[in-house]
């Protein structure tokens, strides 16, 4: 990434009051970040209203400092990326979600982000069983290929993410702090393995700690990466269960390990599984409700499709086969003929110019223009 395409993202980050939702606008309206900062005061305030349209003419006063910190940290280091929207890494299943994160910053294996990859989320203080079961599950879940995602806090995270490395299928860290920060210290071990065999992922700024909204914001990041999600010992107020309830909201399978009805670590289990989830006790019971792994991918294309590539007669043939009912992404692809990343590119843009809605259970709608 150039210099001034970075400075750009990270100003976008820093303006106060713009947000991602207000970002995505934005970028939609101008096509990059530069090009939003090409805009003049009018056209902003057209697409993000007067007062943060101000603000984006104002050079935040942290910016330099983010920017050469940034800089700093990428130098020379092939296994640091900042992936962005439009990078042809960033994840697929992240553009299917309703909040995906403008850029995250990465660390190890940036190919793990193509992967199938499954959730492991569980309790910080979990008994030495649940420990043993999580390990176990990662261990076999990583054996047969598939990717196992976890936040490597304390507990369940830390052991799944120590089975899936004995596998091949590995493991991807989402963090709720910067990058350059070891948090919680007792996984820095762990951590360090992680950069050389897995991959560690953030969408906060380097030099960011460990604040506690970071957390229930980054469980939308495991649960958007999985295909699906499995809880082992839970609390009935816990951020496992968010992250469930997250995965669950988007579409995909969440799986829970039942335990002894006595247990409290036991019962946030217990209520996903009335809820719905699957009672699971072996890893071969998720991977029989999961899709195939998905045939590797293609090398990536230099950038990808933007609006102004696409063209008229792309709207034409996506809206075409969408109609005006309510269809699924997989609907569209085999209407279309689309990979699924190129695809998800398109609704994305579509649906930020305000012509297509996303409705529950991850279903699309084209919006009558008037």
């Amino acid at each position: 990434m150039e210099r001034d395409e970075l400075e750009s993202w990270l100003r976008l980050t820093l303006t106060p009051g713009l947000g991602r939702a207000g970002t995505r606008h934005l970028l939609a309206a101008c096509g990059s970040p530069q090009g939003v900062f090409a805009q003049t005061p009018v056209a902003l305030a057209g697409v993000v209203g007067e007062t943060v349209a101000r603000a984006l003419q104002e050079r935040p006063p942290a910016l330099d400092a983010a920017l050469d910190r940034t800089l700093a940290w990428l130098d020379g280091d092939p296994t640091r990326a900042v992936v962005t929207l439009g990078d042809p890494r960033y994840p697929t299943r992240w553009l299917q979600t309703a909040d995906p994160p403008l850029f995250v910053y990465a660390e190890g294996r940036v190919d793990l982000f193509a992967a199938d990859a499954v959730a492991v989320v569980g309790s910080r203080n979990p008994t030495a069983q649940g420990e043993d079961t999580a390990r176990d599950f990662a261990r076999a879940l990583s054996e047969a290929g598939r990717t196992v995602v976890s936040g490597l806090a304390l507990g369940i995270d830390a052991a799944a993410h120590a089975g899936a490395l004995e596998g091949p299928g590995g493991t991807i860290a989402i963090v709720g702090t910067g990058l350059d920060s070891d948090y919680p210290r007792r996984n820095a071990a762990l951590a360090r393995r992680i950069r050389t065999a897995g991959l560690m992922v953030s969408e906060y700024p380097l030099g960011a700690g460990p604040l506690a909204p970071h957390f229930p914001q980054r469980n939308r990041l495991i649960a958007g990466l999985a295909r699906g999600t499995l809880v082992v010992e839970a609390a009935l107020q816990s951020g496992s269960l968010i992250t469930a309830r997250q995965a669950l909201d988007q579409g995909a399978e969440v799986f829970a390990v039942p335990g002894s009805i006595h247990s409290p670590q036991s019962r946030g289990c217990h209520a996903l599984i009335k809820q719905g989830a699957k009672l699971v006790d072996s890893a071969e019971d998720i991977l029989a409700e999961l899709p195939p792994l998905s045939p590797p991918a293609s090398p990536p294309a230099a950038s990808a499709p933007s609006a102004a590539d696409l063209g008229e007669a792309v709207d034409d043939e996506v809206l075409r086969a969408m109609g005006y009912d309510p269809v699924t992404q997989d609907q569209l692809a085999a209407r279309t003929g689309w990979p699924a990343a190129r695809l998800s590119a398109r609704l994305l843009e579509l649906e930020l110019a305000g012509r297509v809605a996303r409705l529950p259970g991850q279903r699309f709608q084209r919006r009558a223009q008037g």
